[in-house]
């Protein structure tokens, strides 16, 4: 099997099996931190966590009372990151998240402009709501989930590092919503949908939510462990077979490549932004589950939270009922045939 490896990928392999466990034993102080207040949602914690480890933004997507708010502000507390929440309702304005400038006076009567930074300077921003802002609004995050700086009046402002958005959403179907638009959604790394919990689940909700005492949660890492973390991700070996996968995924997503239930049902299929998150979030996966470098299994497994949100269905496949899970789960099956 041909090994593909990052071109700064440490040259001692001990080296990288030690990096390797010792990020495995913070990873699982994490897992077990958060468990202690998120009940039976075992695969929304994980994608919401591999998109983090990976360096990007994720989308959590459900009805309201899903525990999407308490998910990432227990994730700001566990990893130890500085983080800021923004209520997006539809009067939000740009510069309430981005800041502003402010004329000052100095004792001599001299004005000049300060810039007065918003909620956005910090290191994991919970973005809660996001569809009910408006277009105008919602296209203010642009600029700061790609390259990680804002411009205000002509000049660059740096944000911290590491920086993560951590943004839920109501299904569109619900009243005083606005759809994301296309190049913001392809931004954040996943879409992470966050379903209902199974009776089990809900049972121990409603036990462990309704009495006197709160359970506390701890920071367990620091961001300069997190960095590492996600340096160690990049650097991980990736074979040949598995980027062979990413690509025939992502390219049979697409209309005009061969694919004929594709071209009938696809308006517009991913690009090749979806191919460096599936990347990503394989090797993050793999170092999840304590193995040292991602397999076809992972591609796989992230094919939906990856592809769903880059994908638009034409309108002919909608009136037949179809959904985008379901053009993904039948790509899927193909790589698997």
């Amino acid at each position: 099997m041909n090994v593909m490896t990052s071109p700064d990928a440490p040259a001692d392999d001990k080296a990288i099996i030690a990096a390797a466990e010792k990020a495995l034993a913070e990873i699982a102080l994490v897992r077990e931190e958060v468990s202690k207040v998120i009940f039976g949602q075992e695969s929304v914690v994980e994608q919401t966590l591999l998109a983090v480890l990976s360096g990007g933004h994720a989308l959590l997507v459900g009805v309201p009372g899903l525990a999407k708010t308490k998910l990432v502000t227990t994730l700001g507390t566990v990893l130890g990151l500085q983080s800021s929440r923004i209520q997006f309702t539809p009067d939000l304005m740009p510069s309430d998240i981005l800041g502003s400038e402010v004329m000052d006076q100095d004792e001599t009567g001299r004005r000049s402009f300060r810039f007065v930074a918003g909620p956005i300077f910090t290191q994991l921003l919970m973005a809660d709501e996001i569809n009910r802002a408006s277009p105008r609004t919602q296209s203010a995050l642009l600029q700061a989930m790609q390259e990680y700086h804002v411009t205000v009046a002509g000049q660059r402002n740096d944000l911290p590092h590491p920086f993560h958005v951590l943004a839920t959403q109501n299904p569109l179907e619900q009243e005083g919503t606005y759809p994301l638009p296309e190049a913001q959604l392809d931004r954040f790394l996943m879409q992470v949908d966050v379903r209902y919990p199974d009776r089990d689940a809900e049972r121990q909700i409603l036990l462990e939510t309704t009495g006197t005492r709160e359970t506390e949660i701890r920071g367990v890492i620091d961001a300069e462990k997190l960095v590492a973390i996600q340096k160690l991700i990049r650097q991980m070996p990736v074979s040949e077979t598995v980027v062979d996968t990413i690509l025939s995924l992502v390219r049979s997503a697409r209309p005009g490549n061969g694919n004929a239930e594709t071209d009938m049902h696809v308006a517009w299929g991913p690009g090749p932004r979806a191919g460096q998150a599936l990347m990503l979030c394989a090797r993050a996966r793999a170092l999840y589950e304590g193995r040292l470098a991602p397999s076809v299994d992972d591609i796989l497994a992230l094919a939906e939270p990856v592809l769903q949100h880059r994908m638009a269905l034409t309108f002919a496949a909608r009136a037949e009922g179809m959904t985008v899970r379901d053009v993904i789960a039948g790509l899927v099956g193909r790589q698997t045939a």
